[in-house]
Parts: C-alpha cells; sequence; structure tokens
C-alpha cells in the first residue's frame, strides 16, 4: 500500500537559474516559482499530504541584492492576500515559519491577514518559512524556554516552543535543482526525515514531481534508528 508522508518541506531552488536560461531578469524567475508552488501545493493536496513547508526566504536571503529582495517582499505583500480564492478552494491553512517582526510592514500585515483569513481551512497546512533559519529556530526556541524560567532543555522543551508545535517533523523534505544540502531547513524537524534531491528547476515543478517524490519516500524504510522487523 502506498504511503503518503505526513509532512512534506520544499527547499524550491533554481528560480535564478531559470530565468537566466531564459535571458530574463531574477525577479522573472521568482514570479515562475511562485506560479509552480501553486502546482505543488495542488499536487500535495491530491496526493492527502496533510502538512507542507516551502522555504521562501531564508535567514541569510537578506545578503541578497537589495532589487531583488524588494521584490521578493513586495510578492508577499501584493500577492499572498490575492490568491485567497485558491486557498479556501483548496482547503489550504496558512501559517509563518520564522520571525517575521522584521518584515517590512506590509509584507508582515499581509502574512498576518492571510494566516487569518485562512485559519478555517482544514484539508492541508501550508507552513510559509520567512526569515527562516533552523538555527534561529531553535535558538528562538531555547530562548523562550529560559525566558519562561525552564531550566533542564530537552528536545521536547525546545519543540514545545517552536512557532508553531502543533505541526510535526517532516517525514520526506524534497530540494529542486541539484543541490544537496539542508541550507538551515528545519534542521531539528528534518532527524528522521528522508531526503530526495532532483535535478529540475522549480519553476518548472507540477503535481507529476509530487507524486515523483512520494513514489521515492516508498521505496525507502524507515527505521528511526531501530531495526526493522
Amino acid at each position: 500500500m502506498r504511503e503518503v508522508p505526513k509532512h512534506i518541506g520544499f527547499i524550491m531552488d533554481g528560480n535564478g537559474r531559470w530565468a537566466k536560461a531564459r535571458l530574463m531578469p531574477r525577479t522573472a524567475g521568482h514570479l515562475a516559482g511562485l506560479k509552480a508552488l501553486k502546482k505543488v501545493i495542488k499536487g500535495c493536496v491530491e496526493e492527502g499530504v496533510s502538512y507542507v513547508t516551502l522555504y521562501c526566504f531564508s535567514t541569510e536571503n537578506w545578503t541578497r541584492p537589495k532589487d531583488e529582495v524588494d521584490y521578493l517582499m513586495g510578492l508577499f505583500s501584493e500577492k499572498i492576500m490575492g490568491e485567497l480564492p485558491f486557498y479556501n478552494e483548496n482547503g489550504i491553512r496558512l501559517l509563518t515559519l520564522g520571525d517575521i517582526s522584521v518584515l517590512p510592514d506590509d509584507a508582515r500585515k499581509a502574512l498576518l491577514e492571510a494566516v487569518e483569513a485562512t485559519k478555517g481551512n482544514t484539508k492541508i497546512t501550508v507552513q510559509l518559512a520567512i526569515n527562516y533559519g533552523g538555527q534561529d529556530e531553535i535558538c528562538r526556541a531555547v530562548n523562550a524556554a529560559l525566558a519562561e524560567g525552564i531550566t533542564k532543555i530537552t528536545p521536547e522543551v525546545i519543540r514545545a516552543h517552536f512557532d508553531n508545535p502543533d505541526v510535526p517533523p517532516a517525514d520526506l523534505i524534497v530540494r529542486s535543482a541539484g543541490e544537496k544540502r539542508l541550507s538551515n531547513f528545519l534542521l531539528f524537524d528534518s532527524a528522521y526525515s528522508e531526503f530526495v534531491f532532483y535535478d529540475k528547476l522549480w519553476p518548472d515543478w507540477g503535481a507529476k514531481d509530487v507524486s515523483a517524490a512520494i513514489d521515492e519516500y516508498n521505496s525507502r524504510t524507515r527505521k528511526f534508528g531501530g531495526v526493522k522487523q
């Protein structure tokens, strides 16, 4: 029987290379990547995936050229609420993951409005990892626990202080564009994830790629440190 991972994390890589190959600005690649993102989410809904985390903007991405960062922040502020019919039609509940307090006001406001507007949707939960880094996530959780007077830090304590502690660890992490590294993504919650890497650039992704990744996931044996009987 084909097993569907409960939670898939996507490292969406290759927007810039996609645009460069077409002699287009990098911003055009990000817009194409947004269109692919919708196809992938819809594929996850069709497959019955319960949780998806999308690596949208890392804590390190601030070092990119200012015009590119400004464009991405503009996408968050201008596009996210415009997709509300898509979220509701597909039962998508949005959450943010990462420290969005430092985002421009309009981007932060739009994200919070989208989270509020979709809170009643129950088919799939999509975490938008924005100004997110796995190391930062762990540090923020530990500091929050210490601020509460907790002196013994355990994995359970750390997880309880994450932004969205009810979202389970990732069963499967998928990366596009041929890179084979985590790049500070879900460091804590990838402890027993399966990993798959594909050469296809992110803007070319769609529902068929989700299905292929789940097929690959089903070819693996998950033992969680034990021995499969």
